[in-house]
């Protein structure tokens, strides 16, 4: 029964959660927002010390949210194990939940 509990357990904490995808709708969501941002001061505001810096850590927030949606996406893509022992099947099945 235990090792039921464990493999169900170890199956649901490989797949990311409901959460974590709302998660990475808002951290999309937040780079095109600061993305937008960087490129409208850029345009319109005239260059100081002061802007200089607010792009600076604009880009610092734009690199970290990236790279954790980097991370979410390389952890979504990963395919369940082969239940039937069959890794190709495994795979396949695996693509087909992400298109």
């Amino acid at each position: 029964m235990r090792r039921i509990i464990d493999a169900i357990e170890s199956d649901a904490a490989s797949r990311p959660s409901a959460v974590e995808f709302e998660m990475a709708y808002q951290v999309r969501v937040a780079i095109d927002r600061i993305k937008f941002a960087i490129r409208h001061t850029e345009q319109f505001s005239k260059p100081c010390e002061a802007t200089r810096e607010a792009g600076m850590q604009l880009l610092d927030a734009l690199k970290r949210l990236e790279a954790l949606d980097r991370r979410f996406q390389a952890r979504s893509r990963i395919a369940p194990p082969p239940q039937n022992g069959h890794l190709r099947e495994a795979r396949a099945d695996g693509h087909k939940e992400c298109q």
